[in-house]
């Protein structure tokens, strides 16, 4: 088979191009280090896998061309994180960083710098997605209409869902523990400002952030991305070689070095400890909602105003105690879309009842507080109708809508980009046309 040569820059090993897309070639050793991922990760893959990688890899380069046109950029914090991520899950499942380094055929730096480059270009194909359908409209006729041509196997299957209220609290802290944690703070910072100690060694070893693995580095963000507090302070930082005063957020104690400005943006350590709460404070938090439940069930006063008047998390108590569905913005959660405590204790509850107060983990800043629910809606397990999951239906079209848009986008960029094609993809069935400019 003739096959265009490329060099390789690391390791001058020759290369063979199965794709010209543009000017961008698709190398046949991208497709099978592809294709050995995806069975690492078991993606199902509908087709012939050399027919389907290549078309997968082509169709980024054609976004990415357009993401240079449009001059989208990606938010290197998130890229940093979800590398972590993926790095610390592959690290766990494969037993070892050295199994990694064996089973993907290269040293770990080059694999994590090849990662982030992946989920970089990947937020940047998202948002290209994202402006070729931005201008979609929807109308309740247009949901109506795609329902009523969807066939009956593709309408789905809704579990149950319940919709439920809840009033927290956060216990006291006492101020000795809140003391101790900003001594702690001080005495991190004075290591370092003396020269002692690394920030980004300490923030390892004692941060109790997720960027600890990081050395506390939260990569660049704008004001914002970052809490008020926690900005006021970064943005005014001007020596990388000095530590912040401390800062209070609603997460806990910050103390911050900045690592590098870029305009509107900041790169920063930051080092977090969380003051805990005792067990007696914990057991008179619980307590005092007891008796607020108490309360409500002798009918002095609803639920609802309750959660209005007393519960200290701002979204729920200005929305009257509601819970809302961080995923879609509705008032329905699947058991599996509730914080872990909330969904045990709404599983045994029939509608109307009100729980005991239970300690739970705050989601956001991951402290124990206190709550009670109210389970007001129980949702048995249906198919989909229109009255009853409009919302649901309402999505299923917009997602059927936005492909359509991208689909019709990728035809006419097809036909507009040089492609060529070894010949022994020339039998391949893609899912779009206009990739083979010869007859078969």
């Amino acid at each position: 088979m003739m096959a265009i040569a490329a060099i390789a820059a690391n390791n001058n090993i020759v290369e063979e191009v199965a794709w010209m897309v543009g000017d961008q070639p698709i190398y046949k050793s991208e497709i099978e280090e592809a294709y050995q991922q995806m069975l690492y990760e078991k993606t199902p893959i509908k087709g012939d896998p050399y027919c389907v990688i290549p078309e997968q890899l082509a169709l980024e380069k054609l976004f990415l061309h357009q993401a240079d046109i449009d001059t989208i950029e990606a938010d290197e914090s998130r890229v940093t994180m979800a590398v972590e991520q993926r790095m610390n899950y592959l690290i766990t499942n494969l037993g070892s960083k050295e199994k990694v380094e064996e089973y993907f055929r290269r040293p770990l730096p080059e694999f994590r710098q090849q990662m982030q480059e992946n989920m970089r270009n990947q937020s940047r194909i998202q948002e290209v997605q994202r402006n070729i359908s931005k201008d979609l409209k929807v109308t309740p006729a247009d949901v109506r209409k795609y329902f009523d041509t969807l066939p009956d196997d593709s309408i789905p299957y809704i579990p149950l869902q319940v919709e439920a209220e809840i009033i927290t609290i956060n216990p006291k802290i006492p101020q000795q523990e809140i003391d101790d944690v900003k001594a702690r703070l001080r005495d991190y910072a004075d290591q370092v400002n003396r020269g002692e100690s690394q920030f980004s060694t300490l923030a390892i070893l004692y941060s109790e952030d997720g960027s600890s693995v990081r050395g506390g580095e939260i990569g660049f963000l704008g004001k914002g991305h970052l809490e008020p507090e926690y900005a006021a302070v970064a943005f005014n930082l001007n020596d990388p070689k000095k530590v912040s005063k401390i800062v209070e957020t609603q997460y806990g104690y910050h103390i911050i070095q900045l690592i590098e400005k870029r305009g509107d943006r900041i790169n920063t350590r930051h080092i977090l400890l969380r003051p805990k709460v005792s067990d007696e404070e914990l057991t008179r938090t619980v307590n005092r909602l007891d008796s607020l439940r108490a309360d409500i069930l002798a009918d002095k006063f609803t639920f609802e105003q309750a959660a209005t008047a007393v519960s200290q998390d701002k979204d729920t108590r200005n929305n009257h105690g509601r819970m809302v569905n961080p995923e879609d913005n509705t008032t329905r959660f699947e058991m599996s879309q509730l914080p872990q405590e909330v969904a045990k204790k709404v599983n045994d509850m029939n509608v109307g009842d009100v729980s005991e107060a239970f300690i739970m983990k705050d989601p956001k800043r991951n402290r124990d507080i206190v709550a009670i629910v109210k389970l007001t809606n129980r949702i048995p397990a249906h198919k989909a109708n229109l009255s009853d999951d409009y919302q649901t239906i309402k999505g299923m079209y917009e997602e059927s809508a936005r492909q359509k848009m991208v689909n019709d986008w990728v035809t006419k960029k097809i036909k507009d980009t040089y492609v060529k094609i070894e010949d022994n993809w020339i039998d391949c069935e893609f899912q779009h046309n206009g990739w083979l400019k010869i007859k078969k």
